[in-house]
């Protein structure tokens, strides 16, 4: 039996030996082969790859939106994989924030009912003090009392950033959330996760395809073919797009 390698006391999440198979025989695809990979605290980490690398599937299975065929993962010192359906859940809840391209805001709600939407689907009282930093860090103070329709797609993406940083949670996992965006708003956007994450404490993955977002992160993990091939650290533009090239020649 081979002997896993322990968590490192600083990761906020990890994959072990993760590994993700659609399908059998002649139309199986692995989506994840044997990615081995930690998210540390209080840090800004970006998952790029072409097109198939197999990014958004190891952001789904960290984040437990999906199951590994074969591996392991952990949130803090929780294995995933040892959870039921209603304890995973409760983590996701609890521990796990999501910020994804389609902000997925409530229209009947206005935008601080919307960030604290999950505080009060959980029955939890807000951090003192804690709601009224990320209203401020949102920026949108006179914008509070409006409904999603009423704002921008750049305030209502804050919306959905300030929703998710509201619970305080271990981590939270960000899909593409600039894809809806122009350049202006989507700058605003990862300005506000790089402030949540320097400022905040908080811990941000997220999956993108764009170099100049990608440069906003402090750390990028490149996948190819559902493996981890290399990473940057502290990138700008410029080396990302040249990485992203030297993988599609590869």
């Amino acid at each position: 039996m081979t002997t896993l390698p322990p968590i490192a006391k600083t990761a906020a999440a990890r994959a072990e030996q993760a590994t993700k198979v659609y399908g059998s025989g002649d139309t199986e695809v692995r989506a994840l082969d044997d990615v081995t990979v930690d998210f540390e605290r209080g840090r800004f980490t970006a998952i790029m790859g072409p097109s198939g690398s197999g990014k958004s599937t190891l952001m789904h299975c960290v984040a437990g939106l999906d199951s590994l065929t074969s591996g392991r993962v952990f949130i803090g010192d929780t294995d995933l994989s040892q959870l039921n359906d209603k304890a995973l859940t409760q983590v996701r809840r609890d521990k796990i924030g999501f910020v994804f391209q389609s902000f997925n805001l409530i229209p009947t709600l206005d935008a601080l009912e919307n960030i604290t939407l999950p505080l009060d689907l959980a029955g939890r009282k807000p951090e003192a003090g804690w709601v009224d930093e990320v209203v401020a860090t949102v920026g949108l103070a006179d914008r509070l009392r409006h409904r999603p329709s009423e704002l921008s797609g750049g305030q209502q993406q804050r919306v959905a950033v300030a929703r998710a940083l509201a619970a305080k949670p271990a981590i939270i996992f960000a899909d593409e959330p600039t894809g809806n965006l122009d350049s202006r708003a989507g700058a605003e956007i990862l300005t506000f996760m790089q402030h949540a994450v320097t400022e905040l404490g908080q811990t941000i993955v997220m999956v993108t395809h764009d170099p100049g977002a990608a440069a906003y992160a402090s750390r990028i993990v490149f996948l190819v073919d559902g493996r981890i091939v290399t990473e940057l650290h502290e990138p700008n533009a410029e080396q990302v797009l040249d990485q992203m090239k030297a993988l599609g020649d590869a």
